[in-house]
């Protein structure tokens, strides 16, 4: 069943049945005008799709988060200004919830906790106001003019968890310009965003193809030192989505946009590119490319260096982005690469072991294939974090066969890195980082990766300013990068500040074992006994064998008295050795 993130929107009118009742045909006219004078436009004019509609209410989908506010927000305001001259019994107000979570696409509907959120959220809400969650707030909080405030967390029907709360309502601001443009403004340098290629296939399972092509073209053009490039992560928010560049690079804060297609049949491939300016929504250049598959590395560094000629970038000493290059020259060893990509996405115990079989067929159909080996390394870096101890040994040997084969590959130094920490060498821990980031200096994860292994490595103070560069690289950021400031502030022993970050990544990703024992150990610090508890029972729940020597073998730090200060604050959330 296919699944992707969106911004849910929804909202139903507040006292429907009493207006109903009092004037049918006058409240139904009403209803109709201001579907087709304000919400219809203003919907529209952000690109939100309507799911359905629903007699006094209305459940949306938008790709952008920033756009699913605007909208929300717009509309409240128009509500505001109409009832303004009305007397209160035609007066129409809306409850509004929006959230930002996994939908299941069933048709033209959808289905999930995301979408269940969004209307636990919208009951949440005063008449005229909007609820938002806090993974809304963490993406519009710096993005937009409008004064959330913080309600905490409330317990709601069917949903298993508190939810963090923030509300606002037009009579919290004297004015506000809800419209305020480019608040990401584009940087100094050349500034671009890959959006995903169009599976033109007719065929549902050759989804991971194009998303492989898209991947790789972001992976070479964030070589490129002279060029700013939004991650996958980001871009991906906009998938199957219809939308205007020029609004995409107003949400990621670029000048410039790629977007393409992929169709693929038997051996051949046919793909399309377009280089557009986000000011003018003009096409630099496009381009299609009929080949076989075996040349689709040469295609992939075409579009690259028509992007870098077009932009007029001026290439440093170590630019290799533009070099030929063959990975491979066997198009199935390829292509198990890819659908291996798409399965070890899953994180999940099946797909890493999907992952496995088919980096390990690319193995065999091309030994010297340095990226299968890289990517494999990776799936035995996910049974060491499951508890396999010798897994360990055997993805640092795949990372250094892959090194050995082709040092340019970006995947050899996350996985080289990663294994060097977790063995407790952090100094080749934090050399094969910083290579990372001198490999692909256009890549968010460099920098966060960087930034997570010099926490471990003893050196706090430098994790926020990376973390920075990462979120401008990705302004859909996960929620790991509030976890590293967390944890970062809490090795430095500033433990409120370090609560109030991890917080953020438990409300991101409420499974994610490490923010809740990092967020129970912090409020054991603070002496808040019963946040501590209440943390720790999470931690319990998601993994009832959790113990303190499991945290001594995931904790890599380099300095004891940063082990220990971890270790303390979970004894003082009552975990016992």
């Amino acid at each position: 069943m296919e699944r992707h993130l969106a911004a849910i929107f929804a909202a139903d009118a507040v006292g429907y049945s009493r207006l109903i009742r009092a004037d049918e045909e006058g409240t139904l006219t009403a209803f109709k005008a201001l579907q087709a004078n304000l919400i219809d436009p203003k919907l529209s004019e952000h690109h939100g799709r309507t799911v359905k509609l629903m007699g006094d209410g209305i459940l949306v989908e938008f790709a952008s988060v920033v756009g699913a506010v605007r909208a929300a927000a717009e509309i409240q305001k128009g509500l505001a200004e109409r009832n303004a001259v009305l007397p209160h019994d035609k007066r129409i107000e809306f409850r509004a919830g929006i959230n930002l979570g996994d939908v299941v696409i069933d048709g033209d509907d959808i289905h999930g906790d995301g979408v269940n959120v969004a209307t636990r959220l919208e009951g949440l809400a005063t008449p005229g106001g909007i609820c938002i969650s806090e993974a809304v707030y963490e993406q519009v909080r710096d993005r937009i003019s409008l004064r959330f405030e913080d309600q905490g967390l409330k317990e709601v029907k069917n949903i298993d968890r508190p939810l963090r709360v923030w509300h606002w309502h037009p009579d919290q601001e004297a004015a506000v310009e809800v419209t305020a443009p480019a608040e990401m403004p584009p940087p100094a340098r050349p500034s671009i965003a890959v959006l995903p290629f169009d599976n033109m296939s007719g065929d549902q399972e050759q989804e991971y193809f194009a998303d492989g092509i898209t991947e790789d073209i972001i992976t070479e053009i964030s070589k490129v030192h002279g060029l700013v490039v939004i991650s996958r992560n980001s871009t991906f928010t906009y998938k199957k989505k219809a939308v205007k560049a020029q609004d995409v690079c107003r949400d990621l804060g670029v000048r410039y946009i790629l977007e393409g297609s992929v169709r693929k049949a038997g051996e051949r491939v046919r793909i399309t590119a377009q280089l557009i300016d986000g000011r003018s929504g003009g096409h630099l250049w496009a381009e299609r490319y009929d080949r076989g598959l075996a040349d689709i590395f040469a295609v992939q560094d075409d579009v690259t260096e028509r992007i870098v000629r077009s932009l007029e970038v001026k290439l440093v000493k170590g630019d290799d982005a533009c070099a030929p290059r063959i990975e491979t020259d066997n198009p199935e060893a390829y292509d198990c690469v890819l659908r291996g990509r798409e399965q070890y996405r899953l994180f999940s115990k099946n797909g890493n072991a999907a992952a496995r079989r088919l980096y390990e067929r690319a193995i065999e159909l091309d030994p010297n294939y340095a990226a299968a080996h890289a990517a494999l390394a990776e799936t035995y870096l996910h049974d060491w974090f499951a508890g396999a101890t010798e897994a360990l040994d055997r993805a640092f040997d795949l990372a250094l066969k892959a090194k050995d084969l082709e040092p340019s590959i970006p995947l050899v130094y996350e996985a080289l890195g990663s294994v060097h920490l977790f063995k407790r060498q952090h100094d080749q821990a934090l050399v094969a980082a910083r290579r990372w980031v001198e490999v692909e200096p256009g890549n968010a994860e460099a920098y966060a990766n960087l930034a997570g292994i010099l926490n471990f490595a003893g050196e706090p103070e430098q994790v926020a300013g990376l973390i920075e560069k990462a979120k401008r690289l990705n302004p859909f950021y996960p929620f790991y990068y509030t976890l590293y400031l967390g944890q970062a502030h809490l090795t430095m022993h500033r433990f409120r500040e370090a609560a109030a970050f991890i917080k953020r990544s438990v409300t991101h990703n409420p499974q994610h074992l490490p923010s809740h024992f990092y967020l129970a150990a912090t409020y054991g610090q603070l002496g808040e006994t019963a946040l501590a508890r209440d943390a720790l029972a999470e931690v319990l729940r998601i993994s009832p064998d959790f113990s303190i020597a499991w945290v001594r073998t995931i904790a890599a730090y380099r300095r004891t008295d940063d082990l220990n200060l971890l270790l303390d604050g979970l004894r003082k959330a009552g975990l016992r050795e």
